[in-house]
């Protein structure tokens, strides 16, 4: 597919300081484009144009829109009901001359799903130009910030309600590279994609594997449905502390044992597999005792 896309105008990223939105800022600015990186605090990123925006005050909107011609989505975080705030916003991107929107939904999540799939539903009436990414559970949540890395860097252990069951882990570097693709190709996937690395693997097999790279111990502690939900309740709204829950029990039960091949179809290379991740990410932040400075 032949890359293009008119430089005189932008390409707003919202969450543009959140694990994929900060690497498809980074990849779009790498390959040239201007980009408008959109965040609460309006933070800098290196190259591209800081504008505050939240999802819940519609007077950050107009600015961020403003010169932007193609939109980036992440949905605000912990939000049962996404669509509340984010189909107001989609329909002003219409009217202000965004024609192509890319919105970061989840592989568990279809159209007309609960959270974002009602965003989903929607964004295929709102632009003609248009791609929903589902990708599967990042191997960020083991090594970034999150549940998981916590749980690994504090206790040594992940907990779920997952069981046995499998899920084709996939790098936030390769969900960045294929939303850099469907934000500027010049045919846009008209299409939702679920990503996936490129083997499925189970929560004891990302314990083992990080405590090889680690030569921490880790283990993956099995808990139940409701000590899942529980335990995720003291940290969040009861309503998604229970969806995620029962994401894990549909992992158990095989929902996302599987792998596709939509990375390399459209970055024209494999995706990265958890062992490679795991090296680049962990054993740089347990790099200090060797004198690196990250």
């Amino acid at each position: 597919m032949t890359v293009t896309h008119d430089c005189s105008a932008a390409v707003l990223v919202v969450g543009a300081t959140g694990t994929t939105g900060s690497r498809t800022t980074a990849q779009l600015i790498a390959a040239g484009h201007r980009v408008k990186a959109a965040s609460r605090r309006a933070t800098a990123l290196p190259g591209a144009e800081p504008v505050r925006f939240d999802w819940y005050d519609p007077a950050t909107f107009g600015a961020a829109l403003d010169g932007a011609d193609r939109v980036y989505l992440v949905p605000p975080v912990g939000d049962p009901d996404p669509a509340a705030v984010m189909l107001p916003f989609l329909h002003r991107a219409r009217a202000a001359g965004v024609h192509r929107a890319v919105l970061l939904s989840a592989s568990a999540v279809p159209a007309g799903g609960p959270g974002v799939g009602a965003v989903h539903q929607a964004l295929p009436g709102l632009f003609s130009q248009w791609a929903v990414l589902r990708p599967s559970w990042f191997m960020q949540n083991f090594t970034g910030a999150h549940l998981h890395a916590d749980s690994i860097r504090e206790h040594g252990a992940i907990l779920t309600a997952a069981g046995d069951g499998r899920v084709g882990f996939v790098d936030a570097d390769d969900i960045a590279a294929v939303a850099v693709r469907a934000l500027t190709d010049d045919r846009a996937p008209n299409t939702d994609l679920v990503l996936t690395g490129p083997e499925a693997l189970s929560h004891d097999d990302i314990a083992s594997i990080v405590t090889e790279v680690t030569g921490r111990h880790v283990t993956h502690r099995h808990l139940t449905y409701d000590d899942m939900r529980d335990r995720l309740a003291a940290l969040m709204p009861q309503e998604f502390a229970a969806m995620l829950a029962g994401m894990d029990r549909a992992i158990a039960e095989g929902a996302e044992d599987r792998t596709t091949g939509t990375v390399q179809r459209l970055t024209g290379r494999p995706p990265h597999g958890f062992r490679a991740v795991a090296e680049r990410e962990l054993s740089v932040r347990a790099a200090p005792e060797t004198g690196s400075t990250r």
